[in-house]
């Protein structure tokens, strides 16, 4: 069975100010749902362990979002994270951070983290993101020297965005701005609209109406890996 990895932030509040934050549930709920409904497992990990901060618990008419909430085994798993330095991310077949503008504060700069997500992608790993998650490809650096994204094209949440929602001020930096610089190309749509990128095995989402999306891409992707797979076992055979 496919397996995914989930690091989600263990930083509570938006940059240093004592908004509660954390991670944007609808952006991890969204992706969850459709791995479950693919009958694909997941791991969710922290860099400290323990329980995730999660924000956007409470949003009107998200019934997927209340769902994958209201549900045991997920709420077993954010309460109770595995810590990144137990997990063998061979045991995964790609990995998926969602956003929440916590991640900024310790995923967006972590090089443990950083150096298992290289690692992965280097074997044939998947690796998506979505709004603030693709700040965790900053600091991936493959064992060539160059960043995971400096020949990758990618989206996140945009400047206009963070504007909107009022973060501008209190954020620890600008993602747009930051992947502007690193990637090979950053590119976005009208704020608020469903956007993805898929750039060979990496895929990023705008914003938290792309989570949905970037699930589906992430699934596409792990299925066409299983092919391949299974098309190389017969070839050998």
């Amino acid at each position: 069975m496919k397996k995914v990895l989930i690091p989600v932030t263990n930083h509570a509040t938006l940059g240093s100010t004592d908004q509660a934050n954390g991670t944007y549930a609808p952006e991890l709920t969204h992706v969850v749902d459709v791995l479950n409904a693919n009958n694909i497992g997941f791991d969710i990990v922290s860099i400290q362990g323990g329980k995730a901060p999660l924000y956007g618990t409470d949003i009107e008419g998200d019934e997927v979002n209340n769902k994958v909430l209201g549900d045991a085994s997920f709420q077993t798993q954010i309460n109770n994270t595995v810590p990144i330095s137990q997990v063998n991310v061979d045991d995964y077949d790609a990995i998926f951070y969602p956003g929440g503008f916590g991640l900024l504060s310790d995923l967006a700069s972590n090089e443990e983290v950083a150096a298992m997500a290289a690692k992965h992608y280097e074997a044939g790993g998947i690796i998506a993101a979505v709004c603030h998650g693709p700040a965790a490809l900053l600091p991936i650096t493959l064992s060539n020297g160059e960043l995971l994204i400096a020949d990758k094209e990618v989206t996140a949440f945009t400047r206009e965005e963070e504007v909107d929602f009022g973060t501008i001020n209190d954020i620890p930096f600008l993602l747009e701005e930051a992947l502007t610089r690193k990637a090979a190309q950053y590119s976005k749509v009208q704020p608020w609209n469903e956007f993805v990128i898929q750039d060979d095995r990496l895929v990023t989402g705008q914003n938290p109406a792309s989570a949905h999306a970037v699930g589906e891409f992430l699934v596409k992707l792990l299925a066409e890996s299983l092919a391949s797979n299974i098309c190389k076992i017969r070839n050998d055979l």
